[in-house]
């Protein structure tokens, strides 16, 4: 039986052609299109999403700024950060929009809390947040999406073990002092990007309710033409 959803571990790869392979597929896919989730590193970009203000972006510095269609305010992806981008079909999978925004961050809080760590999501400011004795809700995940004709893509980045710095060039998701914390600050033992992808993809599986799962390495057929022009 061929699969009902395909997980990419992609590695490292640019923002910029992945976000438009991206969206290419969300508009030329059909009822017959499998569901897909890429999991992936980028190197340093800040993404400022359709409602984006430029005053959150403080001093950019030489960090490249994107403008892409996505919801939300600037956030920073960066090596270190695992992103992933679920490439579905909502209405096939019985979702509307707000449903698959609780399934992204309850998927998140049960990736941390695979790693011990206690999270949560907020009503009023989509992402997970975790507390520590110093200070409360401080964010370890962003959230961004665009459902296109029923068909998501863009998604979520958990911030595993990197620089952090950026963050402080930005008012991070638009909010003027939020704290951001990475789960090597709260663990001893702390995954790899690529092990924790490991971890979410099958949870992710799981929370879905795909019965077929592919897992691979291999690009989407589309995305090597979009790397090349790059």
């Amino acid at each position: 039986m061929s699969a009902d959803l395909i997980v990419r571990w992609l590695g490292r790869q640019p923002y910029e052609p992945v976000w438009r392979t991206m969206a290419a597929l969300a508009s030329e896919r059909d009822d017959s299109t499998p569901d897909e989730f890429w999991l992936l590193e980028h190197p340093p970009v800040f993404t400022q999403g359709q409602a984006g203000k430029a005053e959150h972006l403080l001093m950019p510095g030489d960090i490249p700024v994107v403008q892409v269609d996505r919801g939300g305010q600037v956030t920073y992806h960066g090596p270190g950060q695992l992103v992933g981008y679920p490439l579905l079909d909502i209405k096939r999978r019985g979702l509307g929009v707000r449903d698959l925004v609780t399934a992204i961050e309850q998927l998140v809080v049960d990736t941390l809390a695979h790693y011990g760590v206690t999270a949560y999501p907020k009503a009023d400011a989509p992402g997970v947040y975790v507390d520590r004795p110093a200070y409360t809700g401080a964010k370890i995940a962003s959230l961004g999406l665009r459902v296109r004709k029923q068909r998501s893509y863009h998604g979520l980045a958990l911030n595993v073990n990197m620089d952090m710095e950026p963050f402080g060039r930005i008012n991070p998701c638009g909010y003027q002092g939020l704290q951001m914390i990475q789960l090597v600050d709260l663990v001893e033992d702390c995954p790899t990007p690529a092990e924790a992808a490991q971890v979410m993809a099958e949870l992710f599986a799981d929370r879905l309710g795909y019965q077929q799962v592919q897992f691979t390495e291999d690009l989407h057929p589309n995305l090597p033409a979009a790397l090349a022009a790059h």
